[in-house]
């Protein structure tokens, strides 16, 4: 069986092709700058060789239906496509962020279906509709296959109640849905699941950190979700690259009040225009590395700022669970930035966390043990793959 993963943003998509039940990924791709003339794809082949053939390409690429197209024109290229025909597809697995409270499981797309997630575009503006319309596309260019979402707020449906309630009127919870839910569902629950597995303890409280441009974390027990930092939409919690994360509410009502913004403007100030950006001029980490080397003060705030945001849920978590076997970092940054695992496990040893800081330094693939000799918590790195995880979703469905 083949299933084939979309991962639908507002003017992107990402893509990977599996062969089930082998797990095998066959081949991978990305779409950006959709709607533009100048439009990218990369498209990478995985051949039976071992070897990978990756093509970069720059065209114009008006709407996800043209961009799917040329993902489909690579993948079944008679020199070097994996897939001899479209119809081969079984399965096409969507990344779907909010589900509400209603979708907490892999769900077939039907009619209905579509028509509740449209319901809650409010709740995820950015990501829901790009996600809708990735599904869309795919039922026209796969009518043979079935068509699955899965949802990221469903790995936290688990959160007990005192957890995911807010301190307000009841009213608003249960008529109009107000209460934390809990993003990037599935990079947590791949993440929780590999690790459970490389320790050896089904039962394991484990701690995953999620670092990249959007940035999470869950506490985690046995694999279930117990809290996590962000709320009822992705924009609490830690500091990411355009987010600002937790924000005391009477900022904002000084922002509107005294200042003359617009909710409009408070809400594209928090969401587009804050976090690392607007801490530095910069989103991607990289680029504020390079200030940091260079001597900038903002960048070694930023930095010192988005730590201190992680280790204050650190603790707020290690307090929850009664402590951790494991403390886990993905993510682009979480994986390859070892400047933040640092200065976040820093001055954790009172609370079992000991970092070995030559091993931290060390890049390598794969799973890695960044723990020092004596530590009572695993510090580790786990990749992410919510491509996989949706597969395995996805099979687990319809098998």
């Amino acid at each position: 069986m083949h299933i084939f993963v979309i991962n639908s943003g507002s003017s992107s998509l990402k893509y990977q092709l599996f062969r089930w039940p082998q797990e095998q990924p066959l081949a991978r791709g990305l779409v950006e700058r959709i709607g533009l003339p100048d439009g990218q794809l990369t498209h990478t082949s995985l051949l039976p060789d071992g070897q990978e053939h990756t093509v970069r390409r720059t065209l114009p690429i008006p709407d996800h239906c043209t961009g799917l197209q040329e993902a489909m024109r690579h993948l079944t290229d008679p020199e070097t496509g994996v897939l001899p025909d479209p119809a081969d597809v079984q399965v096409v697995g969507h990344r779907a962020v909010h589900g509400g409270e209603e979708f907490r499981a892999p769900t077939l797309v039907t009619p209905e279906v579509k028509a509740r997630i449209r319901e809650l575009f409010p709740l995820a503006p950015l990501h829901n509709p790009a996600n809708l319309l990735g599904m869309e596309v795919a039922e026209q260019l796969f009518p043979q296959a079935r068509q699955v979402a899965v949802f990221d707020t469903a790995f936290h449906s688990t959160l007990p109640p005192h957890a995911y309630r807010f301190a307000l009127p009841e009213e608003l919870y249960t008529k109009h849905g107000l209460r934390a839910y809990g993003f990037h569902g599935t990079s947590h629950q791949f993440v929780s699941h590999e690790t459970l597995r490389y320790l050896g303890q089904p039962e394991a409280r484990i701690i995953t950190v999620h670092l990249g441009n959007g940035c999470s974390m869950a506490a985690t027990v046995a694999g279930r979700s117990v809290d996590t930092s962000m709320g009822f939409g992705p924009m609490n919690g830690l500091v990411m690259g355009t987010r600002a994360g937790d924000t005391d509410q009477a900022v904002i009502f000084h922002l509107v009040e005294q200042l003359g913004y617009s909710l409009e403007n408070v809400k594209n100030l928090l969401n587009k225009e804050s976090g690392m950006l607007g801490l530095t001029g910069h989103s991607d980490m990289r680029d504020i590395t390079r200030e940091l080397e260079a001597g900038d003060p903002r960048a070694q705030l930023a930095y010192d700022l988005y730590a201190y945001r992680i280790k204050k849920y650190l603790g707020a978590f290690l307090a929850a669970l009664n402590g951790a076997e494991a403390v886990v970092f993905m993510g682009g940054v979480g994986e390859n930035d070892a400047l933040v695992r640092h200065l976040v496990c820093r001055d954790m040893d009172f609370l079992g966390i000991q970092l070995d800081e030559a091993e931290n330094a060390r890049r390598a693939p794969g799973i890695r043990n960044l723990s020092a000799a004596g530590s009572r918590v695993r510090v580790l790195v786990v990749p992410t793959n919510e491509e996989l995880e949706i597969a395995r979703q996805c099979a687990a469905l319809v098998s």
